[in-house]
């Protein structure tokens, strides 16, 4: 059984300047009854009060960030401290934890901007990083296709296949005139050669005997 449980809840200031109250707890034993009588008035009040003491002299070495995070090392801190001035009181300190660090409203929202500013500019880093490294890729296999007409065809026909396994819709081909035009000519020619038709026949004529001969050839438009 402890003899002394104490709660001290105090104001500190920082040494970044940073007002915030900390809430501390410490735990402590009378070993010697007659030591904590004649040296001492009261030694749960003097020793309350010596914790308090010692918990602004400590924090106020620290900034807001040391405060936070390394609460297990200033606890020991402050129990050394404690423990050595208590020990004439015949009081042995056996234990001291913060239990609480409460800022105020407005550095809580000013973290939380600053926070916030802080993934959103590692983010872009991120964001940036994998666009500079996909370029890269894109540049090199740009470089690879274009050695080969062949690979920058297929590899356009396999994005159309992926597309339309993904979407069930139409899919429209971006064609020149000119090609479409050069494209239909060497067709008649080709079948006009294949009919053994002269090639000086009018198309509205050829087109009529190829009608006659029961041959269809269906041109699409979209």
């Amino acid at each position: 059984m402890y003899d002394i449980k104490a709660s001290v809840v105090t104001l500190i200031l920082s040494r970044d300047s940073v007002t915030v109250a900390v809430d501390a707890v410490i735990y402590a034993r009378i070993f010697d009854a007659t030591m904590s009588i004649i040296n001492v008035e009261n030694a749960h009040a003097s020793t309350k009060l010596l914790a308090a003491t010692t918990l602004r002299n400590v924090l106020g070495t620290k900034v807001l960030s040391e405060i936070l995070s390394d609460r297990e090392s200033i606890a020991h801190t402050m129990q050394a401290t404690l423990d050595e001035a208590t020990d004439p009181w015949g009081v042995k300190v056996e234990r001291v934890e913060v239990k609480d660090v409460r800022l105020p409203v407005q550095m809580q929202r000013a973290m939380a901007q600053e926070a916030e500013a802080t993934r959103d500019a590692r983010a872009k880093v991120i964001l940036a990083d994998g666009e500079m490294k996909a370029s890269r890729s894109l540049k090199e296999a740009a470089d690879i296709m274009s050695e080969s007409p062949a690979a920058m065809q297929i590899r356009y026909l396999q994005t159309l296949n992926s597309i339309a396994a993904e979407r069930n819709s139409t899919i429209i081909f971006p064609l020149p005139i000119d090609m479409l035009t050069q494209m239909f000519e060497v067709l008649v020619l080709i079948v006009m050669r294949t009919l053994n038709l002269p090639v000086f026949i009018h198309q509205t004529e050829f087109l009529a005997l190829i009608f006659e001969s029961n041959v269809f050839v269906v041109f699409f438009f979209e």
